[in-house]
C-alpha cells in the first residue's frame, strides 16, 4: 500500500505532466495534421518541429533554473506556476490569430509556448528527481508516462477532434483554460526549503556542470542509446502522420487514432514498464522494449504497400505507441538515476535535451529525404538506427543511481 505521503507526491508530479504536456503534444501532433491539410508540403511540416527549438536547447538555460528563484513561492514551483501562466498567455495570443492571413505571427507564438513548455520541463524534472527516492522512480515515472500520455490524448487527438468541430479559435482557448485548470494542485503544494547552489552559475563553473555530468562512467554510450531512439522513432513517426492524411483518413479519425487509441497503448506500454521494471531491472526492460520498438517500425512499411484498411492501421500504432510509452517509461527511470539530486534540473535536462536534439533533427530531415526517395526510404533508415540502439544497450550500459542529499 502506498503511504499518503507518497500518493500525494505521484498526485503532484502526475498532474504537473499532464498539463506540461497538452500543449507540447498539440504542436509535435495537431498542428503537422492541422497544416497539411491546409496545404503545407511534407518538407514544410518536417520543419515545423524546429519551432520547438528552445526544447531542444533548454539545458542552456537550466543552470540558471536551478540556481535563481523567488523562494517565498518554492524554488522549483516558483518556476513551474509562472512558465505555466506563460503557455497560457501565448495560447490565448495564438487563439486570437487568422490560421489563413497571420500564419508567421502564429508560428512565432508557437514558438513562445514551445519555450515556456521547455522551461516548465526543467523544474518539473528537477521537483520529480528531488521528490522521488530510488525505489519510487519505477512507479514515478510512471505516473509521469501516464500523466504525459493524457495530456498527449488531450493535446494532440483531442485538439485534433476539437479543431473538426470548433474551429482554431475556441479550440485554443479550450486549451487554455484547461491548462488554467491544471495549476491548481501546484497551486495547493507546499515546496520544502532548498539550499541554493553556489556552484551552480559563473562562467568556469557553467561549463564545468556540463563537463562533470558528461565525464561519469558509461554516460557516452547512455546519451548514444537516448539520440539514436529519438532519431529512430521520429524519422518515422513524423512521416507517419502526412502518410495517413495521403492516405484519405480524415482529421477525426487520425485524432482517434494516434491520439486517443494510440495515448492508450502509450499507456498500456507504460504501466507495463512499471511492471517489469521490478521484475526484469531497468535494463532488461530497456532491450525488451526496444525490440518491440524495432517491431513497430517495421510494421509502418505496410501502408506504403497499400495497406491502409483501419484494422491494420490500429495495429501499427499498437506496436509502435505501446513501446513509446515502455520506452520512454524505462529511460527516463534510468536519466533520474543519472542525475545529480543537487542540481537535478541541470543534469536530468541535459540528458532530455538530447532526445529532443535527435527528435528534432530527425523530424526536420524527414520531410526533405520523403520527398527524395519516399516513405518507404525514411522507414529504411528509421529501422537501421533502430537496430543500432538496440545494439548498443545489449553491449551494456552503467546503471548507477546517484545518491539523494
Amino acid at each position: 500500500m502506498l503511504s499518503q505521503q507518497t500518493l500525494s507526491k505521484f498526485t503532484l508530479l502526475g498532474s504537473l505532466y499532464l498539463s506540461q504536456f497538452m500543449p507540447f503534444w498539440f504542436l509535435f501532433q495537431a498542428l503537422p495534421v492541422l497544416l497539411r491539410q491546409q496545404g503545407m508540403s511534407l518538407g514544410g511540416i518536417g520543419l515545423l518541429p524546429l519551432i520547438t527549438i528552445a526544447i531542444t536547447l533548454k539545458f542552456l538555460w537550466s543552470p540558471l533554473i536551478d540556481r535563481y528563484s523567488y523562494a517565498r513561492w518554492g524554488h522549483y514551483r516558483f518556476w513551474i506556476i509562472f512558465c505555466q501562466l506563460w503557455v497560457v498567455v501565448f495560447t490565448i495570443v495564438c487563439s486570437l490569430l487568422n490560421l489563413e492571413t497571420q500564419l508567421p505571427f502564429i508560428l512565432l507564438g508557437l514558438a513562445l509556448i514551445g519555450t515556456g513548455c521547455a522551461s516548465q520541463d526543467i523544474a518539473t524534472d528537477a521537483l520529480a528527481v528531488r521528490l522521488l527516492a530510488p525505489q519510487e522512480r519505477g512507479v514515478g515515472n510512471v505516473v509521469q508516462g501516464v500523466g504525459g500520455a493524457m495530456g498527449r490524448m488531450i493535446g494532440g487527438g483531442g485538439m485534433l477532434i476539437l479543431l473538426s468541430r470548433w474551429g482554431w479559435r475556441t479550440s485554443l482557448l479550450s486549451l487554455a483554460a484547461m491548462m488554467v485548470v491544471a495549476l491548481i494542485p501546484v497551486l495547493i503544494y507546499r515546496e520544502p526549503h532548498r539550499e541554493t547552489v553556489a556552484h551552480a552559475f559563473g562562467p568556469r563553473g557553467y561549463f564545468k556542470i556540463f563537463l562533470n555530468f558528461l565525464q561519469q562512467p558509461g554516460m557516452g554510450l547512455w546519451l548514444w542509446v537516448l539520440g539514436l531512439y529519438a532519431a529512430a522513432h521520429n524519422l518515422s513517426a513524423t512521416m507517419f502522420t502526412p502518410l495517413l492524411v495521403d492516405s484519405g483518413l480524415s482529421t477525426a479519425e487520425i485524432g482517434s487514432l494516434l491520439g486517443v487509441f494510440g495515448t492508450g497503448m502509450s499507456i498500456l506500454g507504460t504501466l507495463s514498464a512499471g511492471v517489469f521494471i521490478s521484475m526484469l531491472g531497468r535494463k532488461g526492460t530497456l532491450l525488451m522494449a526496444s525490440a518491440i520498438a524495432l517491431v513497430g517500425i517495421l510494421f509502418y512499411f505496410l501502408p506504403t504497400f497499400g495497406f491502409t484498411q483501419l484494422p491494420v492501421l490500429y495495429c501499427i500504432v499498437s506496436f509502435a505507441f505501446f513501446s513509446l510509452g515502455m520506452v520512454g517509461t524505462t529511460a527516463f527511470t534510468i536519466m533520474m538515476d543519472k542525475s545529480r539530486p543537487e542540481i537535478a534540473g541541470t543534469d536530468y535536462t541535459l540528458q532530455t535535451s538530447l532526445i529532443s536534439i535527435g527528435s528534432v533533427l530527425s523530424a526536420a530531415v524527414s520531410g526533405v529525404l520523403a520527398a527524395a526517395v519516399g516513405y518507404r526510404g525514411v522507414f529504411i533508415l528509421s529501422g537501421i538506427l533502430g537496430l543500432v540502439c538496440f545494439l548498443l544497450i545489449a553491449k551494456g550500459l552503467n546503471l548507477s543511481v546517484q545518491k539523494q542529499p
